[in-house]
Formats: structure tokens, sequence, C-alpha cells
């Protein structure tokens, strides 16, 4: 059995505009190395659109916020940089994949796990497995004041790195790659 801490990960959320399909307004990717969670990286970026009321209530990200940001292409490099890991972890990982590959034309995710998928195998029985409730139950939000608040990439990305090595605990990477195929449909939010 291979140790899970024998792969580098990077843990990444995004945050869109509310649009569809959604664009990018906020990126974060928080690595993972022999099972330490290191130091997020973040970009808060002027989407082509603008930013929907519904997907600024929910973020806080306001048309203001971004009007002076970069344009994706402008941080595209660092990006790549971040996302250059061989696996990425996020929670309800197709959307955020998928909001990536939209930005990123020809850029092929590493191995993928799926936080979502991996608790809801690993953690049977819960009423639902949004990252909030999953944050509530296990305290993973400790130390995470100021600006970090639920729904921001950063605090997301740093939230569900800790749901990845809770979950990873003392397993295999063989038991975590044993992700079933199909099954119910995920019941987090479509991106905002």
């Amino acid at each position: 059995m291979t140790d899970w801490k024998s792969l580098s990960y990077v843990v990444v959320d995004v945050e869109g505009n509310g649009q569809q399909p959604p664009d990018l307004v906020e990126l974060a990717a928080v690595p993972i190395a022999d099972g330490i969670i290191g130091e997020p990286a973040s970009w808060l970026v002027r989407p082509d659109q603008p930013i929907a009321p519904m997907a600024k209530r929910i973020h806080s990200i306001s048309n203001d916020d971004v009007a002076e940001k970069p344009v994706f292409k402008d941080v595209v490099v660092d990006v790549l940089h971040a996302l250059s890991l061989p696996a990425l972890i996020a929670h309800n990982a197709h959307v955020d994949v998928g909001v990536l590959q939209r930005k990123m034309t020809g850029w092929e995710p590493p191995e993928v796990f799926d936080t979502l998928k991996l608790a809801r195998r690993l953690l049977p029985g819960r009423k639902t497995y949004k990252l909030g409730s999953l944050v509530e139950e296990f305290e993973l939000d400790h130390g995470l004041d100021g600006e970090d608040q639920p729904h921001r990439a950063k605090y997301d990305a740093t939230v569900t790195a800790r749901l990845f090595v809770h979950l990873a605990g003392r397993r295999s990477l063989e038991e975590l790659r044993n992700q079933p195929t199909g099954g119910r449909s995920d019941d987090e939010p479509v991106l905002f």
C-alpha cells in the first residue's frame, strides 16, 4: 500500500460571476506536500461578464472589487505554475475543473480527488455533504479569521485541504483512489 503523503496535491477553489457558463472571479490554490498543508495562493480577477447580484450576495465580491484587477490571461502563467502538481483536489470538483478548462484552453487536470465524493464514501450516513456542514462538524475553520470567510476561494480551498487531510488520515493512496463511478447527484450548488 502506498502512503497518500507520497503524492503532492493542489487544492483549488473558484468563485464565479453567476453567469452561465460561469466565469472566474476568484481562484485559490493550496498545496499539500508530504501531508502538510502549505500557504494558499489566490487571485482576484476581472471576469469577461459582470458579477450577477445573486453571486455577489453569496461571495460578497462586487464588480467594483474587480474593476481594477487583472483579467485571467494576465495571471494564467502563475495559475498554471500553482496547478502543476501531480494531483488536484476540490469539493464538487467537476465544477472547479470545468471552469478552469474553459479558462485555460487545452489544460488537462492531473489526477483529481473530489472531497465531496470521498466524504460520501468514507463518512456514510450524513444528511448532507456540503462543505460548510463538514467544516462545522470537524471544526476545520479553526484559526481562519479576518477576511477569510465561506464562499471566498482562499477560505474554501483551505478548509477543503483540511477536509482532505482529515479524510486521508491513515488511509492508503489506493483507498483514496477507490472512488465508485456514478451514484447520486451532488447536493452542492453550481458555481456562483
